[in-house]
């Protein structure tokens, strides 16, 4: 299995990724389920630090086997390391950070969920106490294993977006969502930036991995064996089709695999139409505003806090919904 942690925060960038048990735990021990774990954590952070801006330092990556890729690969994927490693980010970032943890490989699940590692298999109860040790960080948590939903129930928590490759325990076969989750930044940039802002939000990575999972199998002709799921709003139930507006999915949202200042550039390649640089200028200040409120919100009560954010949100849907249009209607003369 492999882990890919990352923070991106307002100045720099932390990213985190495992690989665990894949040869001895594929169906078969077939050995080229490694090779696909490695492949994708190497994609992954290769995109995060050469295009992404995530600094080389930031990232972190633990793997079953150091030897396929030392000079990547900074110690093996043990329970031990993982809890190190957590423990490691907690320390070096700061609240305002964004950290995101990419799991790719194998799960199981009999009285409790668990990710296959060398050694001690960790359960989902155990990453929810390495988690805590983030504090109030902003954290994604992506478990692309097979039999890794009830990780969403463990794990959830306000500040934390969750997505597992499956609904459930039982989905135990081998899962593709992981290699979408990757191709949504690696190559199917154009496709998952659903509202055409030049970077894809980790809302709109989930949606294009699921989408494709279910392409997947409908192209195989097959039963379609995992649905994954998304939970962003701390109350333990994962969807598989998140909305912003009436729940899951304000939070993932606005977080993106980029370092802060990567963000800022991002957001000033604004289009040459004057009338859509207007709009993009204030989608813009919106996106600052909830960035404010979640830096700020310690002084405020939660009753203020929350239908002040949900106002900015709801305007902040708005506005996408207008920028849409507007470059429809663009794009049909």
């Amino acid at each position: 299995m492999d882990i890919v942690t990352a923070g991106s925060g307002h100045c720099a960038g932390r990213f985190w990724c495992l690989d665990g048990n894949a040869e001895t735990l594929a169906p078969g021990g077939d050995p080229t389920f490694t090779e696909q774990f490695h492949g994708w954590a190497a994609s992954l952070i290769d995109v995060a630090t050469s295009r992404y801006g995530i600094p080389a330092d930031n990232v972190t990556y633990l793997g079953e086997k150091v030897e396929i890729d030392p000079e990547l690969i900074a110690d093996r994927s043990t329970r031990d390391n993982v809890a190190a490693a957590i423990q490691g980010i907690a320390d070096q970032s700061t609240p305002a950070d964004h950290v995101a943890i990419v799991f790719f490989g194998h799960g199981s699940f009999t009285d409790v969920a668990r990710l296959n590692l060398p050694g001690r298999d960790p359960s989902a109860e155990d990453f929810a106490g390495f988690l805590d040790r983030l504090g109030d960080r902003r954290v994604t948590f992506v478990n692309t294993a097979s039999a890794s939903g009830p990780f969403v129930e463990a794990l959830s928590a306000e500040g934390r977006v969750i997505m597992t490759a499956t609904k459930t325990g039982r989905q135990w076969n081998a899962t593709v969502f992981g290699g979408y989750f990757v191709e949504a930044f690696t190559g199917g940039e154009d496709e998952a930036d659903q509202n055409k802002d030049q970077r894809v939000s980790m809302l709109e990575a989930f949606t294009y991995a699921r989408l494709k999972v279910t392409d997947d199998f409908e192209a195989e002709g097959t039963l379609q064996t995992e649905h994954a799921l998304l939970d962003d709003n701390g109350d333990g139930v994962g969807v598989d089709q998140p909305d912003p507006l009436t729940g899951d999915g304000r939070l993932a949202r606005t977080l993106f695999l980029t370092s802060g200042e990567d963000v800022a550039a991002s957001r000033m390649a604004f289009p040459d139409d004057p009338e859509l640089r207007v709009l993009y200028e204030e989608r813009t200040a919106l996106e600052a505003r909830v960035e404010a409120l979640r830096v700020l919100r310690s002084g405020a009560t939660e009753g203020q806090y929350a239908e002040e954010l949900q106002t900015v949100l709801v305007e902040l849907a708005l506005k996408g919904r207008e920028i849409r249009q507007l470059e429809q209607d663009r794009g049909a003369r």
